[in-house]
């Protein structure tokens, strides 16, 4: 097993870089690049007009220029801003640069917040491993127990009714009961029971710590909930169709017959073998719930969240903040892939990732 996790740790330096130079790669020919979203502010057009101006500009000015939209401005000006942003270089050698970089989690200073990156993701974090962790322990917590009820109760009301709540719960998207819930329990048209902004309180530091807790997990209950519902009926049905596909083998029939206990079946010989597809599941759910599926959520509940931050760098072509934060979930998504293979071994011995190399 040691050496089986040597392979994927080594094999996770190629794919990172693959990674790295797509997204590179693609953003070369993405227009209105942060030299040119300059050109178009100094030029009096507002940030989302950069292509407009880029046509207008080159028919109104004419002449040739590396950047449309730059025609009258001062040539050395803008080998200062290429310089600034680091576009002076050939295009290779500042892949390779940031590769090197990056790989000593060096990421450089943000273009238009004049912060490290580093720390700006730093700051981000907390909101981003709160939703993320609380909302995949939330759904596996729930949904496991609950899939595994329904699997003993197949066909009975309980199973009806149940799936019934589930299949609802998933057709609602999250945003939608996110605004739901702000409505009736957040200070809209019902009750104000949580509060609509923020991760803690302004005075959280100074309460004392069983009451931090509790200030903790009531700013966190609506949007933990809202980003959990979806995730509910995938994870109980799957937990429910596993376990009824290993109740109906003949192992547990032969085990029923020698007149072993049924919790026993379930839990010491059933439970083993159905959790695996379960588990396979973790990886996706926990990336997706620490990133793409928090973005509309922290927008609402007003959490300024990794989510947020990703998608604001896009729109503003914030690269370094862009490619740090492909890098930081590209990696977090490699290693947790490989803790659940191990996860996999954890819950049945059985299974030899190395024998099957």
């Amino acid at each position: 097993m040691i050496y089986y996790i040597l392979r994927r740790l080594l094999l996770m330096i190629p794919t990172i870089i693959g990674i790295m130079a797509i997204s590179f790669t693609i953003v070369q020919f993405a227009p209105g690049g942060p030299v040119e979203r300059i050109i178009a502010q100094l030029q009096g057009h507002d940030q989302g007009a950069t292509a407009r101006f880029a046509t207008a500009g080159a028919e109104r000015l004419g002449g040739d220029s590396k950047y449309r939209g730059a025609q009258g401005l001062d040539p050395e000006f803008i080998a200062e801003l290429e310089r600034q942003f680091g576009f002076d270089k050939p295009v290779h050698e500042r892949f390779f640069l940031m590769v090197r970089n990056y790989a000593q989690f060096d990421f450089g200073t943000s273009y238009y917040r004049d912060i490290a990156v580093t720390d700006l993701i730093i700051e981000k974090l907390p909101v981003s491993i709160t939703l993320g962790l609380w909302t995949t322990l939330l759904t596996y917590l729930i949904s496991i127990p609950l899939g595994i009820a329904k699997a003993r109760r197949d066909g009975a009301a309980f199973d009806v009714w149940t799936s019934s709540i589930i299949v609802v719960g998933y057709a609602i998207p999250g945003f939608l009961f996110a605004v739901a819930l702000i409505v009736l329990f957040a200070g809209g048209s019902y009750f104000d029971v949580f509060p609509l902004r923020g991760l803690v309180s302004e005075n959280w530091a100074s309460l004392p710590w069983p009451e931090r807790i509790l200030d903790y997990l009531w700013h966190i209950f609506l949007p933990v909930l809202a980003l959990s519902i979806g995730g509910f009926a995938t994870t109980t049905l799957l937990t429910k169709n596993s376990f009824l596909d290993e109740i109906r083998k003949q192992y547990v029939l032969t085990a029923r017959a020698k007149g072993l206990e049924e919790r026993r079946i379930l839990y010491g010989h059933v439970f083993r073998n159905a959790m695996l597809i379960v588990v396979a599941g973790f990886p996706g759910a926990f990336i997706g719930a620490f990133f793409t599926g928090s973005l509309l959520i922290e927008t609402i509940f007003s959490l300024d969240g990794l989510g947020l931050l990703s998608y604001e760098s896009i729109i503003n072509r914030d690269y370094p903040v862009v490619f740090a934060s492909l890098y930081i979930f590209g990696l977090m998504g490699l290693v947790v892939t490989l803790i659940s293979d191990l996860t996999y071994v954890w819950i049945d011995p059985r299974i030899d990732f190395e024998a099957r190399d």
